[in-house]
């Protein structure tokens, strides 16, 4: 397996990057959460086995792709349908992170021959939190050290999830996103969902953390309640378990996808 960045360009001239490991396994396609990176989800390879051939994307803003001025939703779905396109793959399994798994089901909903399932990590149906995050806006440009940068994501339960976007250029250390572009992108995961979520016709699992305010156990419920064969596990852990919890999700996502996707291949 190599992990060697790629470039591919969206049909509206937008260059994004993207990792694939290759095999000749059922495809997945991993889409990671606002101030993430697809590089921080390939520890799901090993879980997946060699059955599975994970691809992770770095979403519009982050990691090593273009920097836009569209973070809508549907930009967002459109890029992660312009990778599957770019592939020739598809259908592919989706297994997307808070920011990724809102795309995830909405890329299900709307294009449907592109995705075999979905994974959901960690994001509802309906979402109206404050978009604000004052530790992250707080955060200086540039830091002297990666010492320094480690010290200020106290705040953070898996810090992990910042770290991953984090490079040295000659002013210092610094993130590869920018904050008033996923301030954009997380304004605009803010609303009413339950059409395209219950929408979806795929095979579509729920994870949620038992310690995240994201998905709470009455809004799970209601997930399966408004979408009939919704599966949700529940992992003991915070918004950003998927590092945290990298093991017990892999499996859980494996098992899924073996009964629900590469058994019917």
């Amino acid at each position: 397996m190599t992990s060697c960045t790629q470039y591919f360009r969206t049909p509206d001239g937008v260059r994004l990057a993207y990792i694939d490991l290759g095999g000749d396994g059922v495809p997945v396609l991993a889409l990671h959460g606002a101030y993430g990176r697809g590089r921080s989800l390939l520890g799901l390879a090993g879980h997946l086995g060699p059955g599975y051939r994970l691809i992770t994307l770095d979403q519009r803003g982050h990691g090593l792709s273009d920097h836009p001025a569209d973070y809508g939703r549907a930009a967002f779905t459109g890029d992660a349908a312009a990778l599957v396109t770019h592939l020739g793959l598809g259908p592919v399994a989706v297994v997307g992170h808070s920011l990724g798994g809102i795309t995830g089901y909405q890329l299900a909903a709307h294009r449907p021959e592109l995705v075999s399932a979905v994974v959901v990590l960690d994001f509802p149906a309906e979402y109206h939190a404050p978009v604000v995050d004052d530790e992250v806006r707080g955060l200086p440009a540039h830091f002297p050290s990666l010492g320094a940068v480690r010290a200020a994501l106290g705040f953070a339960d898996a810090p992990r999830h910042f770290l991953e976007s984090v490079v040295e250029d000659a002013e210092g250390w610094r993130f590869l996103w920018r904050e008033e572009e996923v301030h954009a992108a997380k304004a605009a995961v803010r609303g009413d969902w339950w059409e395209d979520f219950t929408a979806v016709r795929q095979p579509l699992l729920v994870v949620r953390g038992s310690r995240s305010p994201v998905v709470s156990p009455e809004h799970a419920a209601e997930m399966v309640r408004r979408r009939p064969g919704t599966e949700v596990l529940t992992v003991d852990g915070h918004h950003d378990f998927y590092l945290t919890h990298t093991a017990e999700l892999g499996a859980a996502t494996k098992e899924f996808l073996d009964r629900s996707v590469a058994a019917r291949v």
